[in-house]
């Protein structure tokens, strides 16, 4: 009897704590905070920047009676500002202005004509484009590019021979045309490396009277990084 007593008793208390624990208020529940999502890659925006790289010409002069070309190479290194916009979907366009200069240089000698033995000297001392550009993102940070426009460059063509010396130079006008690749590889940063033509035509002038006409075509390959203001 005194165990059936002792077991009610002890059933009577445990029943009585956890009516009192279902009383007490809870205490607070914490949760793990949400992270933050990752900022959404775009290209647009403006930007500003450096490049550097290297630059290959071919010039001609030609004279009654005879023609001299040259091939070249030369360091290129400026710099470039501009800005793109991103629609939906990955295409994007843009435009930019660059300004490089140049130590491109070549020479040939004229073998034929009153400049017979006269030695020419190519120089390109800087060029400057202007572009729109056209892009696809193959990836949100890998942008495939496409660019034309207009070019300008000073160039000076240097005439040296047993009696005769002169020289041409001024600034000419063409177009250019050329692509790349551009990769953003940190917030507001990006790198491109990218391939261009130049076109400036034909410039006549004279050298000891003689009337001379100068073409001048110009390739570069470029590299550069570009700080973008978002």
């Amino acid at each position: 009897m005194k165990r059936i007593l002792l077991a009610t008793v002890a059933l009577a208390a445990l029943g009585s704590a956890n009516a009192l624990a279902a009383d007490l208020p809870q205490g607070p529940s914490y949760k793990a905070p949400m992270m933050a999502p990752a900022p959404m890659v775009t290209w647009t925006g403006c930007y500003i920047g450096g490049n550097v790289g290297g630059a290959f010409g071919n010039a001609s002069a030609s004279a009654p009676g005879g023609e001299v070309s040259g091939n070249g190479s030369g360091f290129a290194g400026g710099g470039q500002i501009g800005c793109d916009y991103q629609f939906a979907g990955g295409f994007v366009i843009g435009v930019r202005e660059l300004l490089d200069y140049t130590s491109n240089n070549r020479s040939g000698t004229l073998t034929t004509g009153p400049l017979a033995g006269t030695v020419a000297n190519f120089n390109n001392q800087w060029f400057d484009t202007l572009t729109g550009r056209v892009g696809y993102a193959v990836q949100p940070d890998w942008l495939l590019y496409f660019q034309g426009g207009a070019a300008w460059a000073h160039t000076s063509t240097d005439f040296s021979g047993p009696a005769i010396a002169g020289q041409t130079s001024n600034s000419r006008t063409g177009w250019t045309i050329g692509g790349g690749v551009e990769w953003m590889f940190a917030p507001h940063w990006s790198a491109f490396l990218e391939g261009n033509y130049m076109d400036f035509g034909s410039n006549s002038g004279t050298v000891a009277t003689i009337p001379v006409t100068v073409k001048a075509t110009e390739s570069n390959v470029l590299v550069g990084v570009n700080y973008r203001f978002f």
